[in-house]
């Protein structure tokens, strides 16, 4: 499946994880929520990767919340692959962050609206570090076949894709299940997000929606058929959060969830 530092493949053949928080909010929370999220990992025995973004370039409103500084929000994340020794993810939105980035985590993301940015992909690629490319909104499951060509051309095969939806008019989301076969036809593997597969973007305040509620749905479905992972925004306090509130999974809900998911999974193995 993936062959990450750190992370082991379950013996039951299960998804693996990759979930945290949208961005990293101040210095306790990383390692809090890691820990939390590992341990219910580790009893049903699903592969884990921290997620937290040290800072969110892409907001709706200039006074949008991004980050507490790159530096210390890197040294938290890889503060948590330190203390838990477990494998972790980050977002990227330049060359030169690509390159940063690299030192302090094992997973480099690419946002879902830069996944045809050949500099950004080419650098993730030489780092030799594993590069998540989340689907663009407004692309096709085939198109995302450049996507992992321009990366494997670079030297490496260490790819995940991400489908997080397709752009449905104006102010929402579909998600499209028949992608996640046709991108595992890439020879990589495929993860579903759940949270932002959810999104209600361009609203009237400026503040993106979603449909929380859906999430447990979506993740059913996206294990149903045949998803390699899944990917989960999760927060202890979602209603007070600084960014995505409206769209992650409250951290107490988590575990309910994933024993569901398990289940299906051993059902359909």
């Amino acid at each position: 499946m993936i062959n990450i530092p750190g992370i082991q493949n379950s013996p039951s053949n299960n998804f693996f994880l990759i979930a945290g928080p949208c961005v990293v909010e101040n210095e306790k929370m990383p390692l809090e929520i890691a820990h939390r999220i590992n341990e219910i990992c580790q009893r049903l025995e699903i592969p884990y990767i921290f997620k937290a973004s040290y800072r969110k370039a892409n907001r709706s409103r200039l006074d949008s919340f991004s980050g507490i500084g790159d530096q210390l929000a890197l040294d938290l994340i890889r503060g948590v692959k330190d203390s838990l020794g477990i494998p972790v993810l980050t977002d990227v939105h330049s060359a030169e962050e690509a390159t940063m980035a690299a030192a302090y985590v094992d997973v480099l993301q690419i946002p879902a609206f830069l996944c045809r940015q050949t500099d950004l992909l080419v650098a993730a690629a030489k780092t030799g570090k594993y590069v998540n490319i989340k689907k663009g909104q407004f692309l096709s499951a085939e198109a995302m076949r450049f996507a992992v060509d321009k990366v494997k051309e670079s030297g490496n095969d260490q790819i995940i894709l991400t489908e997080r939806g397709t752009t449905f008019g104006y102010q929402d989301l579909v998600v499209d299940y028949r992608g996640i076969p046709k991108m595992q036809e890439f020879q990589v593997p495929v993860v579903l997000d759940c949270t932002h597969s959810l999104q209600q973007p361009n609203q009237s305040a400026g503040v993106t929606g979603g449909q929380p509620a859906l999430i447990e749905t979506i993740a059913k479905a996206g294990i149903a058929v045949g998803a390699n992972g899944l990917f989960i925004e999760t927060h202890p306090d979602t209603a007070n959060a600084l960014s995505d509130g409206a769209n992650m999974l409250p951290l107490d809900k988590l575990e309910g969830l994933l024993e569901k998911l398990v289940k299906i999974r051993k059902a359909i193995s």
